[in-house]
């Protein structure tokens, strides 16, 4: 199992993912206000953070009553790197196929 494998797996959840690219954009938010912006109870909102926070994909800190999340950019780095190292992987067989192509059509 590499380090990408808990991350992978708690943005395999729709609600999960949706929690990240909200954080990502809106920055630093309150529990409540990611609660309020999903359908799901509360509780569940909070499970949601919590397998976030496990896999290292946000972060939490307390504010008087208030817990807060934001996302953790090494976190989104390592998946980054992991996109961009495997990018080269299927750019090389797009080529090819591009040149199989192109022979084809001589």
């Amino acid at each position: 199992m590499t380090a990408l494998t808990p991350i992978f797996s708690a943005l395999s959840d729709p609600y999960r993912f949706e929690i990240i690219e909200r954080l990502l954009r809106d920055g630093e938010t309150p529990a409540g206000q990611i609660s309020d912006m999903f359908e799901i109870s509360g509780p569940a909102v909070s499970r949601h953070l919590t397998v976030l926070h496990k896999a290292g994909l946000v972060a939490r800190r307390i504010s008087g009553q208030q817990r807060l999340y934001s996302v953790r950019p090494d976190a989104i780095r390592k998946v980054s790197d992991w996109t961009m190292n495997h990018r080269d992987f299927w750019e090389a067989g797009l080529d090819r196929l591009e040149t199989a192509l192109r022979e084809d059509l001589k």
